[in-house]
């Protein structure tokens, strides 16, 4: 046999088994939310694959993949057959991980989309964002891109600072929820819409359908941070958007045991930047090109934790904001209170907005995340007071944990930015930061209460 014919052998294999995938994936496609969490590609059929017929996914620590021979690697490294070569590129762990997360993002779609996990949730922004920024050669150009000042403070960073080294400029948008603020910062060299909702800590949101709208009148995407949201609560695809990011540690992995990120992205997205093998696969683009490059990799340890958290993800999401809304009632009532930022309480001025996009999946009931702020009447000292008087609440820049966190924003996870910064993003000195776990709320509230009463 030749060795064109040996390859040519690897390559029929190959599509039988992206065949099969493919009608696998078309079939669960039609379950439910929970069903999907739970199962995701992994069906018994892909178990007895794997080899033993474990019913979960199996872990593959091992950092490459043997070939059976020089036919099959030539085939494997030119991408021609599915393949995972090395865990830099691809590791079957975290393809599970993949399909599963794709799956929920585009629950509910008439169309599919595809993911890339990462090392963590920064690692997915700047593997998202930087081939949106790449200099097309046109004289005098001039890259921007328009994003809500309203987020995480690891985002504002690489924003406005290492976006700025790499020759992009960022333009703010400090209300986000109004739309003419989008509007009069778009022109013909921006090169995507970027916003997270609901906002870390702020809890700011967006009109998606409206941002989606604009950015599809200038041919460029929308990219969505919705870590907090997760898809129990919002899936943006849905509502127009390109592309999806995540910090898988934080909400979606609540048991706090891994560090990962992820990029989702609808097949045949929009981007006028972009060639079209990129727009038509993003997310795998990503994976096999540019990340293949630069190394940004999820562990396969960490994919396994993560792929058993997100079996579980709509009754945590689901318990954890029934806990949060009593928390934050509890809050708006307290003297020692200033202010309640979380969108679940009627009286938050962006309430409506967010009903219309945060729902509980597979029902039509408004639910509003495990996330809000708060700011303690007094000055920064008296914030530190209560923060320091916490006995149940672990103090740390932590969110999205089984185990209720809170953080003073202005000196951790939004110190970086400084003060004007600051002050763009809605972040005071007596902000605090609480993200609701699954203790019994009235425990939390014990807690809190105690520790207000100290200032």
């Amino acid at each position: 046999m030749s060795d064109s014919e040996g390859v040519e052998r690897y390559i029929r294999l190959g599509r039988e088994t992206t065949a099969r995938r493919k009608e696998q994936r078309l079939e669960i496609r039609k379950a439910r939310f929970d069903t999907i969490a739970v199962h995701g590609m992994y069906s018994v059929e892909e178990a007895f694959a794997q080899g033993q017929g474990g019913i979960i996914e199996p872990l593959f620590p091992s950092t490459s993949q043997a070939y059976r021979d020089s036919d099959e690697m030539e085939a494997g490294l030119s991408y021609k057959i599915p393949t995972w070569c090395y865990s830099r590129i691809h590791n079957p762990t975290i393809y599970f991980l993949e399909e599963t997360l794709s799956l929920l993002e585009a629950y509910g779609c008439e169309f599919d989309a595809s993911a890339f996990c990462t090392s963590s949730g920064m690692a997915a922004i700047k593997q998202a964002v930087e081939p949106l920024l790449a200099l097309s050669g046109a004289p005098g150009e001039e890259v921007n891109f328009v994003s809500s000042a309203q987020v995480y403070g690891g985002t504002f960073q690489l924003f406005n600072v290492r976006m700025k080294e790499r020759g992009a400029t960022v333009r703010w948008v400090a209300k986000p929820w109004e739309n003419g603020a989008w509007e009069e910062l778009v022109d013909k060299n921006t090169r995507f819409l970027y916003t997270e909702m609901p906002s870390n800590p702020q809890q700011a949101c967006s009109d998606l359908q409206a941002l989606a709208g604009l950015a599809h009148k200038f041919q460029i995407p929308l990219i969505v941070d919705s870590t907090i949201a997760t898809p129990a609560l919002m899936r943006p695809l849905q509502h127009g958007a390109d592309i999806v990011v995540h910090s898988l540690t934080k909400t979606i992995g609540s048991g706090g045991a891994a560090i990962g990120g992820a990029v989702i992205a609808r097949l045949g997205m929009t981007s006028r930047h972009l060639a079209d093998e990129a727009r038509a696969d993003y997310a795998t683009w990503l994976k096999f090109w540019p990340a293949r490059d630069s190394g940004p990799c999820m562990s396969p340890h960490s994919a396994f934790f993560f792929l058993n958290e997100v079996r579980t993800l709509r009754i945590k999401i689901d318990w954890f904001s029934k806990n949060t809304l009593e928390v934050a009632e509890f809050l708006a009532r307290h003297p020692k209170v200033e202010k309640v930022d979380y969108l679940g309480l009627k009286a938050h001025p962006l309430h409506g907005l967010a009903a219309r996009y945060m729902v509980m999946v597979d029902s039509d009931r408004p639910v509003f995340g495990h996330l809000l702020s708060f700011t303690v009447k007094g000055d920064a000292q008296d914030a530190r007071r209560f923060f320091d008087g916490l006995q149940r609440i672990f103090r740390a820049t932590d969110l999205g944990r089984i185990k209720s966190v809170a953080t003073i924003p202005a000196i951790s996870t939004h110190q970086q930015q400084g003060d004007e910064g600051r002050r763009l993003a809605g972040i005071p000195p007596t902000m605090v930061r609480l993200c609701v776990g699954g203790e019994h709320s009235a425990d939390i509230i014990k807690d809190l209460d105690q520790a207000l009463n100290k200032t």
